[in-house]
């Protein structure tokens, strides 16, 4: 077994990883299995995260990339990136919550913010956070992201993305040049 601080490997996802990714995924942020991890949203949405159908046209879609982190064949972390014009979209970050404190989320955004700009010659990394998970908008601040105080609303209705466990929950816009 490979060390945790082994440097992971990346590439792109395909069809073949969808289950995995999935799984991976839920994990990171729903049930039981996701409060071994700090990026837990248990108590804030019940239900799913994701589905196969969402991330199997996250992988197909042109413009759009689901980026995954391995350790010895395994599967340990992901994101989803997409190109929208002059900035990207950083989402469906996950990291498996065995591995969570140790480093590779950093790892992980990195290589997302150095491959965004590489390959799209994007100048921005944008992305949207739940309002009230301020541990986590602490820690993209830390890595050089900023609130915009632009808010969006959250799906309320839409189990695809998690049933509400609160009624004030919004998202945030954070952006972070790619200088």
């Amino acid at each position: 077994m490979e060390s945790a601080t082994t440097a992971p490997t990346f590439r792109d996802a395909t069809g073949s990883d969808v289950d995995a990714l999935v799984a991976l995924i839920e994990s990171a942020y729903r049930g039981d299995a996701s409060r071994a991890g700090w990026t837990t949203e248990a108590d804030i949405l019940k239900g799913r995260r994701t589905d196969r159908d969402r991330i199997r046209a996250i992988v197909q879609e042109p413009g759009s990339r689901m980026l995954l982190a391995e350790r010895g064949g395994e599967t340990v972390a992901c994101c989803q990136l997409e190109h929208r014009g002059e900035h990207a979209y950083f989402g469906m970050f996950a990291v498996s919550p065995a591995l969570q404190g140790a480093g590779l989320g950093k790892v992980v955004l990195a290589e997302a913010e150095r491959s965004a700009r590489t390959v799209w010659g994007v100048s921005q990394m944008r992305m949207t956070v739940i309002s009230v998970r301020d541990e986590l908008i602490a820690w993209y601040e830390r890595r050089g992201y900023r609130r915009t105080g632009q808010m969006s609303p959250f799906p309320y209705g839409d189990e695809r993305v998690g049933i509400p466990q609160r009624d004030d929950l919004q998202f945030e816009l954070l952006v972070k040049p790619l200088t």
